[in-house]
C-alpha cells in the first residue's frame, strides 16, 4: 500500500529541525543526569538532519565549536533540540542547535546546552547539483504550530533494520509509543503510562538512511486516560519525497505512584 505524501512547505519541515527525546536511565551518567556525550550525539543528529534537509546532499561533521552544558536535564525528563542553518559556504554550512529540558509533569523549561556544528559536503552529489551548496534561505516568520513541538525526528541505522533492510516493526512501535507519552505528558501534565493500543496500521517501509518522524495529535481526554493518534512518517533526505508510513492509536492513563489510575483534572 501507498502512504500519503506531505509537501515540502508542510509546517512540519517549515523553521527549525525539532527532535524530542525523553531521558531514560541507560542515557544517563552516575549523576543521574542525561551523559554529556549522549546529548552531543542528539545535537550532532539534529545539525545532520538540517544539513540534508537544507541541500538534499551527503554530509559529515567537520568541526564544533564551543559547545557549554548550562543546566542538567534529569531521568525522566523531555529533552527537545532545535537546528537551524544559520551559514551557508561552497562545500560546507554551519547548523546551530540549542538543547531544552522540559519537566514533564511541571512543565518547567531548562536551556541545557548551545553549539555550532560545521557540517562538509561529500559524495557524488554535491557535484551532481553543481558542486556549490544552495545559498541560504530566510526563515519562516510565521508561528509554529506548538503540536508540532512533539514531532520525533530519528535516523535509521543499519542496527534498527529488520533483514529485509527497512525499520524493523518493534523499533517502529516503540517510536510512535514514545511520541504518544510525550504528547500525553505535555497535554495532562501527570505521570502517565501506556494503557494500551487500539490499533496500528504500516502501510508502506521505511529504508535504512531514511528519517523517520513521529507526529503525535491528542484525539480525546476521559477522566483518566488521553487517547492519542501518532502518525509515522519517512523523508528521504536525498529529496522531498516524504510518505506516511503508518498511523496508530495509543490509550494513556494518569497514575499515582502506586499506579493506580487518577483524575487527569484536581
Amino acid at each position: 500500500m501507498e502512504g500519503s505524501s506531505m509537501t515540502p512547505d508542510h509546517p512540519l519541515f517549515a523553521g527549525p529541525t525539532r527532535l524530542a527525546d525523553i531521558v531514560f536511565p541507560g542515557d544517563a551518567n552516575h549523576h543521574g543526569t542525561l551523559f554529556g556525550g549522549t546529548g552531543l550525539a542528539h545535537m550532532d543528529k539534529v545539525a545532520f538532519i538540517a544539513a540534508s534537509r537544507h541541500a538534499h546532499v551527503d554530509f559529515v561533521t567537520a568541526s564544533c565549536e564551543r559547545i557549554d552544558f548550562e543546566a542538567p536535564a534529569m531521568i525522566g525528563d523531555i529533552v527537545e533540540l532545535t537546528g537551524s542553518v544559520v551559514r551557508v559556504g561552497r562545500k560546507s554550512l554551519s547548523v546551530e542547535v540549542d538543547m531544552v529540558a522540559e519537566g514533564p509533569i511541571t512543565g518547567e523549561r531548562r536551556h541545557c546546552s548551545r553549539g555550532i556544528f560545521n557540517m562538509v559536503a561529500v559524495g557524488p552529489r554535491l557535484a551532481a547539483i553543481g558542486g556549490v551548496l544552495p545559498p541560504l534561505t530566510p526563515a519562516p516568520t510565521a508561528p509554529v504550530d506548538p503540536a508540532l513541538h512533539s514531532a520525533m525526528v530519528e535516523i535509521v541505522f543499519p542496527e534498527r533494520t529488520s533483514h529485509y533492510g527497512s525499520l524493523y516493526g518493534g523499533h517502529a512501535l516503540a517510536a510512535m509509543g514514545k511520541a504518544a507519552f510525550i504528547a500525553a505528558s505535555r497535554h495532562s501534565r501527570k505521570t502517565v503510562v501506556m494503557a494500551g493500543t487500539e490499533r496500528v496500521d504500516f502501510t508502506n517501509q521505511i529504508q535504512n538512511g531514511e528519517v523517520v518522524i513521529t507526529l503525535p495529535r491528542i484525539l480525546a481526554t476521559g477522566r483518566s486516560s488521553v487517547r492519542v493518534e501518532v502518525q509515522l512518517w519517512a523523508e528521504n533526505l536525498h529529496t522531498d519525497v516524504r510518505r506516511q508510513c503508518g498511523r496508530g492509536e495509543f490509550v494513556m492513563v494518569a497514575v499515582d505512584a502506586t499506579h493506580r489510575p487518577v483524575p487527569l483534572a484536581q
